[in-house]
């Protein structure tokens, strides 16, 4: 049913959801574009991709440094939130995977003890990660949970299939890899993180990530034990927030550890799992550091989970 990765988990469907196939086919002519005013346009242009730092994961295919050409775009300064999706669920009726498989996958500490009584299984090798019975996106620790003071929260439970219906009726798309990195880095180059190389700025914390024991005891330093508003820390130079940490974004292309185009690149043409990028707040130094700006992962695109969101894309001039 699931399989380690990195710290999210796949869901392995055991046969195409072809009603979800036509559930996003039937969203497609839906192009309204939705709060372009909370996008940044930017100009795109050449930027250095990737890392060759010792800290990154070989095996994931940071590297190597290379200059990489994208056209211009705009993208979302925050990801999408509990109360955009929302918006869309109510209008279209839509019903995400987490929906239809009846489960997804919630850290351990973030269930409270009524509905830890009832889950049967946690995943081989990663067992702080519970299978839950009736968490999606409006219900993220189960059914005794709501979204109600998360409203400015980023969605999570959300699939990559789940988040192309939402572009689509939103009008917009997932930003490629490529974009996101250089968006990510809001103009500053060869840096670890979007603020510089320094974890933390006169002992502030700069992103929503795991601090203490992983995946016992978590200190709360910097304000967090899950999800934290879109909005929350200092904005990068470009104006995105939360770009790295809180939870991770899907992006539009396959996942490969080779990069063979450098001019507007977006991914394999086939594939199996999607790229995801930014970490989440889950990461910690001593089990996944995937929170620099150049680290990558991968998931299945029917995969949900309680630190899986997504930002929007969408092509300019």
């Amino acid at each position: 049913m699931e399989k380690k990765s990195c710290c999210s988990v796949t869901r392995v469907a055991s046969e195409p959801n072809r009603e979800m196939a036509e559930q996003v086919f039937s969203l497609k002519e839906k192009r309204n574009r939705r709060h372009m005013d909370q996008m940044v346009n930017l100009p795109g242009g050449e930027f250095l991709m990737g890392t060759e730092d010792q800290e990154g994961f070989l095996a994931d295919g940071e590297g190597p440094v290379r200059k990489v050409f994208i056209k211009p775009f705009a993208i979302d300064r925050y990801a999408v939130t509990n109360k955009q999706f929302q918006e869309f669920v109510e209008e279209t009726n839509y019903v995400t995977e987490a929906e239809r498989f009846g489960w997804s996958f919630v850290f351990h500490l973030l269930v409270s003890d009524d509905v830890k009584r009832t889950v049967k299984n946690s995943v081989s090798g990663t067992p702080w990660w519970f299978v839950v019975d009736g968490a999606y996106w409006k219900q993220p620790e189960g059914p005794d949970s709501t979204i109600e003071a998360k409203l400015d929260h980023p969605v999570v439970h959300v699939s990559w299939n789940d988040a192309i219906a939402y572009c689509n009726w939103a009008g917009k798309r997932l930003p490629t890899e490529a974009e996101w990195e250089y968006a990510a880095r809001g103009g500053l180059e060869g840096k670890k993180y979007p603020w510089g190389d320094e974890l933390l700025i006169d002992g502030k914390h700069q992103c929503n990530i795991w601090q203490g024991n992983f995946p016992i005891e978590n200190s709360l330093d910097d304000g967090y034990l899950s999800t934290a508003p879109v909005q929350s820390f200092q904005e990068n130079g470009f104006g995105l927030y939360n770009v790295v940490g809180n939870v991770w974004e899907w992006c539009s292309d396959w996942f490969s550890p080779y990069h063979a185009s450098v001019v507007n690149p977006t991914g394999p043409s086939t594939g199996e799992t999607k790229v995801m990028r930014g970490g989440s707040y889950l990461c910690h130094e001593s089990y996944c550091n995937r929170y620099r700006v150049a680290a990558r992962t991968q998931n299945t695109p029917d995969s949900s989970t309680g630190n899986i969101g997504f930002r929007c894309a969408v092509d300019i001039g």
